[in-house]
């Protein structure tokens, strides 16, 4: 019984996903395989290789995987999914693209965002934003996972020393092509890795300020910003800091909400996180019902005096 892992790589190192993923890979037994499909991609192979627990990496360098496509990378994938019992994929955008299209061919279930890893064929995930906890268990010859990425600590990104194999490309049928991206500039850590984020509500008001009274106190920390649905709806954040259940899901160190009540949807996203702080002048507010510390006072009077005192 041997797992694959597809890996997530810039081409040059390994994005922090793929360790978690790894993790889970590990818990299903047997040996951990890492596929690594890109264009000049040795320096993410020789990192995946370097990842403890790893056996071996597959190696696959072609310029048709330099952008990831879905449907190439798929091609790749099911090139090679049949000497595997387990295909695990990081609860990604990339990973929710691509995981559903080697099910399909397969034709086989996909287990989607699984938690934790009960026993080979038998998974948790969880399901209603997280209120209930769903117990699947599969029969089918090859599992295709996603990995919720919070559910798993992140495997050691050094100290292995796998075997890297070059193997044959297979790119698809050339139906898509990379025609251009647009990628917004932040110079803080990525939302879904960051160990600190500094997340505001609607209480906010307004962009300006959020920006004037949340950005200086993420300076302060080196966190990155977060911000619930309703502060992005209303235009006072950007789409990529969301986050919740809509959004993207996090787990870092430290989580401070301010201005945020608590809605399913957003607890759904930040639950896991080691220690929660809200500020809130509502006392009723559900957010503090999952805070390790909760602190009843105006965001406008407590988030500047926090940023002043650090």
């Amino acid at each position: 019984m041997t797992a694959l892992v597809i890996a997530e790589h810039d081409n040059a190192s390994v994005k922090g996903a793929t360790l978690n993923t790894v993790t889970a890979a590990l818990a299903c037994g047997g040996d951990v395989h890492v596929l690594v499909a890109g264009e000049n991609a040795a320096g993410a192979a020789q990192a995946a290789a370097q990842i403890v627990g790893v056996a071996k990496v597959l190696h696959a360098d072609d310029a048709g995987f330099a952008h990831a496509l879905a449907e190439n990378v798929a091609a790749q994938v099911l090139a090679v999914a049949g000497s595997y019992s387990h295909v695990l994929f990081a609860a990604t955008a990339s990973g929710k693209n691509i995981a559903p299209r080697v099910a399909a061919k397969l034709d086989v279930a996909q287990i989607s965002d699984i938690s934790k890893v009960d026993a080979p064929d038998t998974f948790e995930r969880p399901i209603y934003a997280g209120n209930a906890i769903a117990t699947v268990q599969s029969s089918d010859a090859v599992k295709v996972i996603t990995v919720r990425t919070t559910g798993f600590d992140p495997a050691p990104a050094t100290g292995g020393s796998a075997a890297v194999e070059a193997i044959a490309v297979a790119t698809g049928a050339g139906k898509s092509s990379f025609v251009g991206s647009e990628i917004a500039a932040n110079d803080r850590p990525e939302l879904t890795a960051a160990k600190i984020i500094v997340s505001g509500g609607r209480a906010l008001g307004s962009e300006d300020k959020f920006n004037e009274v949340m950005i200086p106190l993420a300076d302060k920390l080196g966190a990155a910003v977060g911000a619930s649905r309703a502060a992005v709806d209303a235009g006072y954040a950007p789409n990529d800091w969301q986050v919740g259940q809509t959004g993207k899901i996090v787990a870092p160190q430290l989580y401070i909400a301010a201005g945020i009540s608590g809605a399913i949807q957003h607890l759904a996203g930040m639950k896991d996180s080691k220690v929660i702080v809200a500020i809130n002048k509502d006392p009723e507010a559900p957010i503090f019902g999952v805070a390790d510390y909760g602190l009843e006072a105006d965001l406008f009077e407590a988030v500047p005096e926090l940023t002043k005192s650090l």
